[in-house]
């Protein structure tokens, strides 16, 4: 059986790597609503210990954090900047996660953008695309 390499050509090691060294992360698209995938990953995240900022306009508030219009209205340092927006959205905020000095964009399953996914790259940002972050946390580094 042969493995296809994924769109962001990273490895389970790299991927491993990025969910162990990083643990500030901006959830866009953030909701507090339970039924969300948003707001499930999100709670996971922060059981799992993370630092984990919500973004979106729309709340003051999601699960009793302080949910912030933009990733640039975050006061702290972010590093990870976690995209549950619909694909025409994520220039926006990768040139937001580019200004924050974050060092990786995620693409959930169902955010990814050709153009949004190369501008990350090339400014240096790790991409990772079509992957949630929980279940792959889940299934690389567990506990």
């Amino acid at each position: 059986m042969v493995r296809v390499m994924p769109v962001d050509k990273l490895t389970d090691d790299d991927v491993r790597e990025i969910l162990t060294k990083y643990r500030k992360i901006a959830l866009v698209g953030a909701s507090p609503k339970p039924e969300r995938d948003a707001n499930d990953v999100m709670r996971y995240l922060l059981e799992k210990g993370y630092e984990v900022y919500p973004v979106n306009p729309r709340y003051s508030e999601v699960l009793g954090r302080k949910c912030y219009p933009s990733v640039l209205d975050i006061p702290d340092e972010v590093e990870i900047v976690d995209l549950f927006v619909r694909p025409e959205f994520t220039k926006d905020y990768v040139e937001q996660a580019i200004k924050k000095g974050a060092k990786v964009v995620w693409f959930q399953f169902g955010t990814y953008d050709r153009e949004a996914f190369r501008r990350a790259k090339e400014a240096g940002l790790t991409a990772v695309a079509h992957r949630c972050i929980k279940q792959e946390h889940a299934r690389l580094v567990g506990e």
